[in-house]
């Protein structure tokens, strides 16, 4: 047994029995024999218990292992454990306890060191080649108790030397004691590590790379989606995306994988939703992660800042707390499972029910009392003339109270309680005739003149339809007096597909293609494997930011979700949401000659795969057995469009494009493309 969740290490300042002070075990396994017998057996007093070479694991921390220690054969039928210690019982209450439905955490890829080098302070440090998170299994061969160490750090500082101040607190060590008994094999049981480098001390003879494997670790969520296209850096990106995903789905969605953090913060967890449920299966595990949301909160209703809950009595941050109702949406949209609305919905009814007795007569969610983070880590500069993109919070947290207010009349509506999607509904109203009135000027102006601002306003239909189009103006000219982003958390995610929505994809596809701070593609020209926390954790020069600063982080990940359903073109549709009726819409741009996407649904495979060559636009659809799709062919004519070589037949003309409805099957569309 290790201390784990329990009673680790585990929250900000030495926190750390969180749950308790007592290890104990609580076993059932249920034996089926070969002639059909049964036999259950379960911890009792019958057991026994003593130490053995584990002297110390720790999530933060590492592990210390002393191999000296080692009982040979202690886990087979007639061991000699006499000296063994009679086992205490601990009373502890069995109503709580619930099966998981997420898929447990495995070792599920290994990684090989790309090379081994000095550092100018003389270290000896392997380069993963990828920033990734698990542990490392070690081939050691020396003497009795000769001692090795092994370091993990993400990055190297600029003069290249082995970096471990992000970490803060987390010492992120594992200690090795040789039995001297020929070659030994070592590799850490009860912690893990985010890192891309190993530092490695006093290892007894020549290291080799063979000496070293990374043993990457996650839940073992099945990868559903996958997507590339004509440019190298944004593949990466989407590389970046996935390991980010997979580096910190590790039984929970934690913010980060490496410091004295690693918690499941939920304003992380909500933005990033869509693009995580594309990537791979996620229905049980945010079933699971949900269920812990539900029994964390809190009776009036707030949502903890993290989910579990073990910063305590922290709850209630608009935009974070909303996971509470956008997830379970989330999940419901790509499964098609009520039953995640159904389970969740008296927790979503409750977080709905918090805002409004915030928000109070006027519904405008602007107390004072209330801790939001609002659009954290927006673009901010030390310019004497511009302190920052600051979005108000009050801003943002009554735009979230609208936002969970209608998908909780949605929810409503589905599941059969009829009477509270019409309170909802009627409540949402109210929300945004409050909103306007507070927030936007006559003639479509954010009172917060911000791109995060008019994204909210504009993704959450908060806007009076006769000011759209004002709105909708000022958020474009915003973007092309910075000639970049100025989001943070909240507002990224919303960006592109904002701008792309008002018709203004150059400017979307201009941000995405910037390779300077701030952008998405700014760290990957710096080396970055992963998503990282700021839009400048390290920077160009190769200084790296203090304090809060994390290489593996997935939120700005959320960009994901805009290059499957909109640049390569694969969409859900609402009204028959995981895929029994998809949308397929590509939108060419940014320079792009390609992008392609594909998805594994519960009903088989989609694919949205288009090119351009010698002017001409070719556009592969999959549709699988018993759904249907509507296909939308962009800066298309009727005459000019050939499927699978021939005319077009039972299409119409929408504009500049050409819309077919078709079922399942696969189709190649060609024609000429300006």
């Amino acid at each position: 047994l290790a201390d784990g969740w329990y009673r680790g290490f585990l929250g900000f300042g030495n926190q750390r029995n969180n749950y308790g002070l007592q290890l104990a075990l609580l076993m059932q396994l249920e034996i089926t024999y070969a002639n059909g017998n049964t036999e259950i057996i379960t911890s009792d007093e019958n057991w026994k218990v003593t130490y053995g070479p584990i002297l110390e694991s720790d999530i933060y921390n590492g592990e210390t292992y002393d191999a000296r220690l080692e009982m040979e054969d202690w886990a087979k039928n007639g061991f000699e454990d006499s000296k063994w210690q009679d086992v205490g019982i601990l009373e502890h209450t069995k109503s709580n306890l619930v099966a998981s439905p997420s898929p447990p955490v495995l070792a599920i890829d290994t990684l090989k060191p790309i090379k081994i080098f000095t550092t100018p302070k003389g270290e000896t440090v392997l380069d993963m080649g990828q920033n990734m998170v698990g542990n490392v299994r070690m081939e050691v061969k020396g003497k009795e108790g000769h001692q090795v160490t092994l370091k993990f750090a993400e990055a190297l500082d600029k003069e290249g030397n082995f970096y471990t101040t992000n970490l803060r607190r987390a010492k992120a060590t594992d200690h090795y004691i040789l039995k001297g008994e020929g070659t030994e094999v070592y590799e850490p049981y009860f912690t893990f590590h985010g890192f891309r480098y190993v530092k490695v001390e006093n290892y007894p003879g020549q290291l080799t790379k063979d000496k070293i494997l990374g043993i990457v670790l996650h839940s073992a969520i099945k990868p559903t989606g996958d997507f590339t296209c004509s440019d190298a850096l944004i593949n990466q990106l989407q590389s970046n995306i996935r390991w980010s995903q997979k580096g910190n789905f590790l039984d929970i969605p934690t913010d980060c994988p490496q410091r004295d953090e690693r918690l499941g913060w939920t304003g992380d967890a909500q933005v990033f939703a869509p693009t995580a449920s594309f990537n791979y299966d996620v229905a049980g595990f945010y079933t699971k992660w949900l269920r812990d949301l539900a029994a964390d909160q809190s009776p009036d209703g707030g949502v903890p800042h993290v989910v579990p809950n073990v910063l305590k009595n922290r709850a209630g941050a608009t935009g974070w707390a909303d996971a509470a109702v956008i997830v379970p949406w989330t999940v419901y949209q790509t499964y098609n499972d009520k039953r995640i609305l159904e389970e969740q919905y008296a927790s979503m009814k409750a977080w709905v029910a918090f805002m409004r007795e915030r928000a109070g007569e006027d519904f405008l969610w602007n107390n004072l009392k209330d801790r939001h983070y609002g659009d954290w880590l927006a673009f901010n500069t030390d310019k004497p003339d511009y302190a920052g993109a600051y979005t108000e919070k009050d801003l943002i947290a009554t735009a979230y109270f609208y936002h969970s207010t209608q998908l909780l009349s949605q929810t409503a509506s589905l599941i059969g309680k009829k009477t509270d999607a019409k309170d909802y509904q009627e409540l949402a109203r109210n929300i945004k005739a409050a909103f306007a009135k507070e927030y936007i000027t006559p003639n479509g102006r954010m009172v917060s003149h911000t791109q995060t601002a008019y994204a909210l306003a504009l993704s959450f239909d908060l806007i009076p339809e006769n000011l759209i189009e004002k709105s909708a103006q000022y958020f474009a000219k915003d973007v092309e007096k910075f000639g970049h982003l100025t989001t943070g958390f909240l507002g990224t995610p919303l960006l592109c597909p904002t701008l792309s929505s008002i018709g203004r994809d150059d400017l979307a596809f201009m941000l995405l293609n910037r390779k300077e701070f701030p952008s998405w593609l700014y760290p990957v020209t710096q080396g970055a494997t992963t998503i990282w926390e700021r839009w400048d954790t390290q920077k160009p020069d190769g200084s790296i930011i203090k304090g809060m600063n994390s290489f593996n982080h997935y939120a700005y990940g959320a960009i994901g979700d805009w290059l499957y359903s909109h640049v390569a073109g694969l969409n859900i549709d609402p009204e028959q949401p995981a895929y029994k009726h998809s949308i397929f819409y590509p939108h060419p741009g940014g320079g792009l000659t390609a992008a392609a996407v594909s998805f594994e649904s519960l009903y088989g495979r989609l694919k949205s795969d288009w090119k351009i060559e010698n002017n001409r636009f070719f556009y592969t659809v999959e549709i699988p057995p018993n759904t249907t799709g509507t296909v939308t062919l962009p800066d298309a004519t009727f005459s000019e469009v050939k499927m699978n070589g021939k005319r077009l037949v039972d299409a119409s003309q929408q504009g500049n494009d050409v819309r077919l409805s078709l079922g399942s099957g696969e189709y190649v569309f060609e024609y000429p493309f300006k």
